[in-house]
């Protein structure tokens, strides 16, 4: 029995899951119940690609498994680390609520799980409904550690939709031949830009246009006639990505947890990070379609993976002689160019709030932060650690501060525990200089500074953030992730934020409510959220490559005056550095 039609027989069930992936089913009709889960990590062969390497995986799953949930369950997920990395798991686009402790990014919120130690997260889903999804937020242990996280109406309360038949989650990710994690060290150590990736995914499996592929490509029967809700996860590690199936339009009806207007279009543009559910019918003549995503990719002069993933729908009532005839080629979508920015900015643009939108009107805190690439000077000539453009080592900042990870303590452990020395509250709310953010930048410009700073938030503050993108070495569409909170994009627009004419343009009636979007290439684009949830936030661009390089800052929003708007004390089991 599907989750979809639980909802529509108004009993509960929890999914226990065992470590050995013993799967049991547990009636209740009460309201919320609380899942228990086991996640072991450890490395296991896995072929693709022609290609067998030991690969990070949980329970041995790839991707790794999908929680089911409903709105107000209480999740309590125990993660044994057997892999031969230190690890933690985020729990993205949940807003944690005065529980930072259960967020995950390492040296942020909690120090990582060390090998062959554990650490339980509890957390509860308080009015959030929709897809979100989990992922590994150490270094880039996430190109193969992550699932789905989807989260159900209460009981009673129906889809702002017509129930589909059945519902299939797509998960787009990027594969590499090599371990990610040796990429990663190569390109730090270097200074360059990591290798791409060799291949993308849909479910973990590249499909039909890789080599040794095409007998493991997933496949989705369905009926004529039926809708099906797709929901789609990028999961890909440095790459947005279009998304299509041949024939068939999609029905937009949420994002990041949030439904969203319905609007009909033939192609997605979706970030990493980012979800979206959409409506498909089948429609069309009974036989195979791909589904299939492929880069949209910003950046100039920089390699990128310009593969094609697939999947196959099929049509259960297809003739045979029609699957006979098309089972070597299925239709294949149109997919837009890689560098068709009209495409992705229309697709954006559709996006609207299905309900009453609550967008603070009254700004307390207005930050302007610079988001972009950067280059760090090198004094010894010729150096293997200086491999970048022009014998240099490539950065990354928001505001020219290059984020520095700590690693004697956690932010929000040290800030819990009055420990000084690890980060400073003086993050600048504006770019120490002012330049033609989208033009030609001076070289002086160029070098960012690095350090651990926090920006302070009030509790209860109404806070505006525009993002905008540099063009130091390229300009580019950073996709920007807020930890534990839910913002409004009330605007965005190409070249310089200008802020006495643009705000007039801003959209607070049904602005689309998100937990990660995209700044356009060589644009802006401009939140807004209220500062209720206390803790410390990790604010980056979920390009993990522009992670690494320091494309990250931290909110430290404070307590507000009750008991119930203070962070919670942290677990007795909460890892230790």
């Amino acid at each position: 029995m599907e989750p979809s039609s639980l909802v529509a027989n108004k009993c509960h069930y929890s999914l226990l899951l065992s470590t050995f992936l013993i799967f049991g089913f547990l009636a209740s009709c009460s309201e919320a119940v609380v899942h228990y889960h086991e996640f072991v990590i450890e490395a296991k062969p896995l072929r693709r690609l022609c290609t067998t390497r030991r690969t990070i995986l949980v329970n041995g799953q790839f991707p790794g498994p999908t929680l089911a949930v409903y709105d107000g369950d209480t999740l309590v997920i125990k993660v044994i680390n057997k892999a031969p990395y230190n690890i933690t798991l985020h729990w993205h686009g949940v807003r944690q609520l005065r529980n930072p402790w259960a967020d995950g990014p390492e040296f942020v919120t909690q120090c990582p799980i060390q090998q062959e130690m554990s650490y339980t997260y509890r957390f509860t889903i308080q009015n959030q409904e929709g897809t979100l999804w989990w992922h590994a937020h150490s270094k880039w242990l996430r190109a193969t550690v992550y699932g789905a996280l989807i989260i159900y109406p209460k009981l009673g309360s129906p889809y702002p939709f017509p129930m589909p038949e059945r519902e299939i989650h797509i998960i787009l990710g990027e594969w590499w031949d090599r371990n990610p994690m040796d990429v990663l060290a190569q390109a730090l150590s270097t200074g360059a830009g990591p290798n791409i990736s060799d291949a993308f995914t849909i479910n973990g499996q590249p499909g039909d246009f890789y080599r040794c592929s095409s007998r493991e490509t997933v496949r989705f029967p369905l009926e004529a006639g039926a809708t099906v809700l797709l929901r789609i996860i990028n999961a890909a590690m440095n790459e947005e990505l279009f998304f299509a199936v041949a024939n068939h339009k999609l029905t937009v009806v949420g994002v990041d947890s949030m439904y969203s207007k319905p609007f009909t279009t033939s192609v997605i543009m979706i970030t990493p990070g980012q979800t979206t559910d959409v409506l498909l019918t089948a429609d069309q003549t009974p036989g195979r379609y791909y589904m299939a995503a492929r880069a949209y990719h910003t950046a100039q002069n920089v390699p990128f993976d310009n593969t094609t993933t697939t999947a196959v729908l099929e049509y259960k009532s297809a003739p045979c002689n029609a699957k006979k005839s098309q089972s070597l080629t299925p239709i294949l979508p149109q997919l837009p160019a890689y560098n068709d920015t009209n495409t992705a900015t229309a697709f954006t643009a559709q996006i609207k709030n299905l309900g009453m939108a609550q967008v603070p009107t009254e700004i307390d805190e207005s930050l302007f932060f610079t988001v972009g690439l950067g280059f760090i000077s090198c004094s010894i000539p010729n150096s293997p650690h200086c491999q970048g453009p022009n014998g240099t080592r490539f950065a990354a900042s928001i505001n020219n501060v290059s984020f520095v990870s700590p690693t004697r303590n956690s932010l929000m452990q040290a800030y819990y525990q009055g420990q000084n020395g690890i980060f400073t509250t003086d993050f600048p709310p504006v770019p120490p200089v002012q330049f033609n953010y989208t033009g030609n930048v001076p070289r002086q410009l160029w070098q960012p500074t690095k350090g651990t700073k926090l920006y302070k938030l009030k509790h209860g503050s109404n806070v505006q953030i525009v993002f905008q993108d540099t063009s130091i070495f390229s300009t580019e569409d950073h996709p920007m992730h807020l930890h534990g909170y839910q913002f409004y994009v009330v605007g965005s627009g190409f070249g310089n934020f200008n802020p006495a004419t643009d705000p007039a343009n801003f959209n607070l009636d049904d602005p689309p409510n998100r937990n990660t979007i995209g700044t356009p290439p060589a644009g802006w684009v401009a939140i807004r959220f209220v500062a209720d949830n206390p803790g410390i936030w990790l604010l980056h661009c979920h390009f993990d490559v522009h992670l690494s390089w320091g494309l990250a800052m931290a909110l430290l929003v404070e307590n507000g005056p009750g008991h119930l708007e203070a962070v919670q004390a942290p677990p007795l089991d909460l890892p230790q550095c």
